[in-house]
């Protein structure tokens, strides 16, 4: 039988500590070899200060994580105990072996925090 990750939507990753203010690129998940990834959503959870401010987060591969969804508002997330799941509603390519999913803060938070970042989805063979 293969993996759950391989047969039901399944958290690929969960990666805690993500600096949800300074701009830059954070890898999230490496795309195994001999696979192709489809992702299904995000879970951005577990904020250690308000992410108020943070008005422009893009996701997916490449240099500038843009290719699955892109300007997504986490500005909302006030509270340690808020949470939002971000899903893609419109065409994007899958990412094959070697792609490297992220996140890549464009506008952050105003002051310093950092956030656990789940990403969900599934595998097929290549």
């Amino acid at each position: 039988m293969g993996a759950l990750n391989e047969l039901a939507l399944a958290i690929v990753a969960s990666v805690p500590s993500v600096d949800m203010k300074t701009a830059g690129k954070t890898i999230l998940y490496t795309v195994p070899v001999g696979k192709i990834f489809y992702p299904f959503a995000i879970i951005v959870r577990v904020q250690s200060a308000t992410l108020a401010g943070g008005t422009d987060y893009d996701f997916g591969t490449g240099a500038n994580c843009d290719t699955w969804k892109q300007t997504v508002d986490l500005s909302s997330l006030t509270a340690v105990t808020d949470y939002i799941i971000v899903t893609a509603l419109t065409k994007f390519q899958n990412c094959v072996a070697g792609d490297e999913f992220g996140i890549k803060v464009i506008t952050g938070a105003t002051g310093a925090a950092t956030a656990t970042i789940d990403v969900i989805g599934y595998l097929v063979d290549a």
